[in-house]
C-alpha cells in the first residue's frame, strides 16, 4: 500500500508542477505581449515604433514645461516656427492662449 500511496502522490505533484509552469509561462506571455503593445502606442494613435538605434531629441512643451521625445510629441507650426506639445488639452490650450491675446491686443 504504501508504494501504491507513494505513485499517487508522485503524480499529484506532478500535476500541481505541470499547471504551475503553465500558468507562469501564460503569465510571462501576457506581460510581454502588454509590454510590446506600450512600447508601440503613441499620443496620435499611431503605431510606429521609433527605430532601436536612433537617437532622440527631447523638446519642451511651451505650456506645461514638459519635455517629451520629439517623435511623440504634437507638432503646431504656428507662422514659421514648429512647436512641440506633450498632448493635444495643450495645444489647444496654447492656441486658444494665443487667439484671446491677439484678440485683445
Amino acid at each position: 500500500m504504501t508504494f501504491l500511496a507513494r505513485i499517487i502522490r508522485f503524480l499529484f505533484w506532478l500535476c500541481v508542477v505541470s499547471w504551475g509552469v503553465w500558468f507562469l509561462r501564460r503569465m510571462l506571455a501576457r506581460v510581454q505581449q502588454n509590454a510590446a503593445e506600450a512600447t508601440q502606442h503613441h499620443p496620435e494613435g499611431t503605431t510606429e515604433a521609433p527605430e532601436p538605434g536612433a537617437t532622440r531629441r527631447l523638446v519642451r512643451d511651451p505650456v506645461c514645461g514638459v519635455h517629451v521625445d520629439e517623435t511623440l510629441s504634437v507638432p503646431l507650426r504656428e507662422g514659421g516656427e514648429l512647436l512641440h506639445f506633450c498632448s493635444i488639452a495643450c495645444r489647444d490650450a496654447y492656441a486658444s492662449g494665443t487667439k484671446k491675446v491677439a484678440a485683445n491686443g
